[in-house]
């Protein structure tokens, strides 16, 4: 029985671990004390759950467990080093049911994430902050998806840390007056968190389910909060992406590339309410990339196979997203289009063009796309070679098996 209240208390931590901590930092103001609470209290549940049984509801034990541990500990401490500040934080502490910060939101890990991308914070910052608080990410995953060292990027979080208690930046969903200016930094950080469980960056599987669940649940809820063009586009690529899952890997967790994926295994629900929120972001022509992106997203899913996609428009809404937000990996989808569209000689000569301007030269999949174009061209020498390299970069495991696949069956 011990055992089994043990894989509970896992498990609860892992789906329950970051509402508690949202709700934490708003009960106690403080980053570090709300860590700290939240590990005192699931310390609590190892030792009494299995003695006292399973409360009715884990995450409402957790936080009111969490609040008292952190108050026990500033009274000893103000005890303890006659410190008055520490008395004060304790008056300061509401009630677990009081205090909501925002009428129009229910959520305290929604109020984290504004609080994470308070202005005030460096951009940078704002993302590992919110990935490592909201979403729980270790820091070393947050480093490799940002290519820093492990060290740099943690004294960047202690120092966002600090700056939100210095400058004291309230724990709240801004009002609407200022909401919009606020939105692009909060997008950014939902799809980074959505990427990073679509495809993981750290992980031996592809794909991490938790995080693309949580992404579009803040997905929604910012939808919500905000019906923006933007707001749509997000969540409606996120949809559309997500659509995909259950034909994206084998059993074995192997990449399955879009193209020879079963589109009978796609979640056709998740293309529809997808596709719906495309027409309604576009459809204000206020519209940004997310929604182009989505757009391209939303063409994908009306091809019932493959060799039904419309190239030629999929190619024109790159066109489009490349002006909106230039940058060489933009540039290099839109060659993988090109190539569909016109041949793979084409594709390889707009790669080719981005690696001899120095763009991309360590981004695996720039290598892995030139590998394919050679491979189909004929050029089996430049693909193996172009496939090498790909591996010399690769970090992800499903990918790095998938190339590894691809060379074996060219005999390298």
């Amino acid at each position: 029985m011990a055992g089994a209240t043990r894989e509970i208390i896992e498990d609860v931590y892992r789906r329950e671990s970051r509402r508690v901590l949202a709700t934490l930092i708003r009960l106690l103001g403080d980053f570090d004390l709300a860590e700290e609470a939240l590990h005192d209290a699931f310390r609590a549940a190892l030792e009494q759950w299995p003695r006292d049984g399973l409360p009715a509801n884990p995450s409402s034990w957790l936080v009111s467990t969490g609040r008292f541990k952190a108050i026990d500990g500033l009274r000893r401490r103000a005890r303890f080093h006659s410190l008055e500040d520490h008395g004060e934080q304790v008056e300061a502490i509401p009630d677990e049911g009081s205090g909501e910060d925002h009428a129009c939101v229910e959520d305290d890990r929604l109020r984290l994430v504004f609080t994470c991308c308070h202005p005030a914070l460096a951009p940078e910052a704002r993302i590992a902050l919110t990935l490592r608080e909201v979403c729980g990410l270790t820091t070393e995953e947050i480093a490799r998806a940002f290519l820093v060292a492990t060290p740099a990027l943690a004294q960047r979080i202690v120092r966002a840390k600090a700056k939100i208690r210095e400058a004291r930046i309230p724990y709240e969903v801004p009002d609407r007056e200022v909401l919009p200016d606020r939105l692009d930094s909060v997008l950014h950080v939902i799809y980074l968190v959505f990427n990073e469980g679509y495809a993981s960056t750290s992980a031996e599987s592809l794909v991490r389910s938790d995080l693309c669940a949580e992404a579009i649940r803040l997905g929604r809820l910012l939808a919500d909060l905000l019906p923006e063009p933007e707001a749509f586009g997000l969540l409606a690529l996120m949809l559309l992406h997500e659509s995909r899952r259950p034909a994206r890997t084998t059993q074995e967790g192997d990449l399955i590339l879009l193209e020879d994926q079963d589109r009978r295994l796609w979640r056709r629900d998740l293309v529809a309410e997808g596709t719906a929120l495309v027409e309604r972001a576009l459809s204000t022509r206020r519209f940004g990339p997310y929604a182009v992106q989505a757009a391209i997203s939303a063409v994908h899913a009306e091809a019932a196979a493959a060799s039904e996609t419309d190239w030629p428009q999929i190619v024109g809404l790159y066109d489009v997203l490349l002006r909106m937000t230039p940058s060489p990996v933009v540039a290099l989808n839109r060659a993988v289009a090109v190539a569909m569209r016109d041949g793979p000689e084409a594709g390889l000569a707009l790669v080719d063009a981005l690696l001899r301007e120095n763009h991309l030269v360590d981004y695996h999949l720039a290598h892995a796309a030139r590998a394919d174009f050679c491979r189909r061209l004929g050029r089996l020498d430049d693909a193996r070679a172009a496939y090498r390299r790909a591996l010399e970069l690769v970090r992800q495991g499903a990918e790095r098996r998938f190339l590894e696949r691809r060379l074996r069956e060219m005999g390298g």
